[in-house]
């Protein structure tokens, strides 16, 4: 399955795939789509702290993306990053998203990440869970009805992977 870099032409085609899980999803808590120009934004902003957005692209058509960046701002997360996937309807279920989280695990350890946070909106989402299982994550947590969309309130799943040496060593 072909994985690249996203540029910024892709800008389009991921805010097309995201918009949809904002407008029909809950793993995603946006409630309004965000624009190309906010997406590519959003893109240059991940690769430009020198972390992953990537593509899969069959065809010249994006199947789905995938990025990761920093878990959270405060610099003792520095070695724990956060990832965020997201595949057309169409493809669900055919390997892509797999795939790209894969490579986003090979990028992350190799920039010095520790540990993987995958922050699952709905705890009914089988299929990011289990996606995030068969690649060796845990459940570290469940933050319940913490999102309200499409009226009803939403749980968050919090899972985690070690990365390398994970909490074996400290960091030189």
């Amino acid at each position: 399955m072909p994985i690249r870099d996203a540029t910024p032409d892709d800008a389009s085609a991921i805010a097309a795939i995201y918009a949809h899980h904002v407008l029909h999803g809950t793993g995603t808590f946006e409630e309004f789509p965000p624009s190309d120009a906010e997406l590519a934004a959003r893109i240059a902003k991940v690769q430009g702290a020198g972390h992953a957005w990537l593509v899969v692209e069959e065809e010249g058509r994006v199947l789905g993306y995938g990025y990761y960046a920093n878990f959270h701002a405060r610099s003792a997360y520095r070695h724990t990053a956060e990832d965020s996937i997201y595949v057309r309807d169409d493809v669900r279920g055919q390997g892509v998203g797999k795939a790209l989280v894969a490579e986003l695990l090979t990028r992350a350890e190799a920039e010095g990440f520790r540990q993987m946070v995958a922050v699952i909106g709905d705890s009914e989402n089988v299929g990011s869970v289990g996606l995030h299982l068969s690649l060796g994550f845990r459940q570290a947590g469940l933050l319940k009805a913490v999102g309200l969309k499409f009226g009803r309130w939403v749980d968050v799943v919090y899972m985690q992977k070690a990365l390398g040496e994970g909490d074996r060593s400290v960091p030189a």
